[in-house]
C-alpha cells in the first residue's frame, strides 16, 4: 500500500494526465502505466492497479461526451458487451500467463492501428458500403480482440478502437471517439472485477490514478468538441505510432 502524500498527489496529476490523453488519444496508459511503475510497483501490479483505476477514465469521459453519445445506444450497447467478455478473457490470459507473453506482438499491433486511423476515411471510401446501422461480423469479432488486448495489457486500445470504428463508420470524430471511450471503457469492467479480488490492486494508488483520471478524462471529451477532426486523428496516429516504436526499442532491448 502506498501512503506518502507526496507520491499520492503525484499519482493523482498522472490521473488528470491519464484521462486527458485517454479521452483525447486513447493513450491513457501511456501516462498512468508509467507513473505507477515510478511510484515503486511490479509491472503485473502497476498493470492490474491501472486496470482498475482507468474506470475514471471511462466515467469522466461519458460525463463529458453526453452530447456526442446521443442517438448512438443502438450500436454502442452490443460492441459493449463483446468488448465486456474480451475484457473478462484479456484478464484471466494475464493472471494465467507470463507477463511478457504479447510484448514482440504489441508495438506491431499499435503501429498497423495508427497507420489504419490516420487512413480512416480513404479505407471507408475504397470499402463502398461498409457503412450501416447494424454490427458486421468482421467488426464485431476485431472488437472482441481489441477487448481482450484490453483487458491483457490495454496500452493504446484506445487507438486500436478508434482505428477500427473510424474505418467502419461516418460521422464526426468526435461522436466516433465518444463511442471509442466507452466501447474501450467496457473492456475494462470485468477484468478490472476479477483483478479486484486477486489481491493485487493496491487500493490507495489505484484511488488516487482514478480521481484525476476521472477529471482529467471529463476535460478531455470537452476540448474534443472543439479540435478539427484531421490534424486531431492525425495527431493520434503519430502519437500510436511512437508509441509502438517506444515498445518495440524495449521488447528488442530487454
Amino acid at each position: 500500500m502506498i501512503t506518502d502524500p507526496g507520491v499520492l498527489l503525484l499519482l493523482v496529476l498522472a490521473g488528470v494526465g491519464a484521462g486527458l490523453t485517454g479521452a483525447i488519444a486513447g493513450l491513457a496508459s501511456l501516462v498512468s502505466y508509467p507513473a505507477l511503475l515510478a511510484a515503486g510497483l511490479p509491472p503485473v501490479i502497476a498493470n492490474v492497479t491501472n486496470t482498475v483505476a482507468m474506470l475514471g477514465t471511462t466515467a469522466g469521459a461519458a460525463a463529458g461526451a453526453r452530447p456526442e453519445l446521443a442517438g448512438q445506444r443502438a450500436r454502442i450497447i452490443p460492441l459493449c458487451v463483446i468488448t465486456t467478455v474480451g475484457g473478462a478473457a484479456g484478464g484471466a490470459v494475464l493472471l494465467l500467463t507470463p507477463s511478457d507473453a504479447f510484448t514482440a506482438i504489441v508495438p506491431w499491433l499499435i503501429g498497423a492501428a495508427s497507420i489504419v486511423l490516420m487512413a480512416g476515411p480513404r479505407l471507408r471510401r475504397l470499402a463502398e458500403g461498409a457503412e450501416h446501422h447494424g454490427l458486421r461480423p468482421a467488426t464485431g469479432v476485431a472488437a472482441f480482440f481489441i477487448g481482450v488486448y484490453g483487458g491483457y495489457f490495454g496500452a493504446a486500445a484506445g487507438v486500436l478502437m478508434l482505428a477500427l470504428l473510424v474505418s467502419v463508420w461516418t460521422q464526426p470524430l468526435a461522436r466516433t471517439n465518444a463511442a471509442k471511450n466507452l466501447v474501450t471503457g467496457s473492456a475494462n469492467l470485468l477484468a478490472a472485477v476479477v483483478f479486484s479480488v486477486t489481491g493485487k490492486v493496491v487500493w490507495t494508488a489505484a484511488l488516487a490514478v482514478c480521481l484525476g483520471s476521472l477529471a482529467g478524462s471529463w476535460l478531455g471529451s470537452t476540448l474534443v468538441r472543439h479540435l478539427p477532426a484531421t490534424p486531431l486523428r492525425i495527431g493520434i496516429g503519430v502519437a500510436g505510432l511512437g508509441l509502438a516504436i517506444v515498445l518495440g526499442w524495449q521488447a528488442f532491448t530487454a
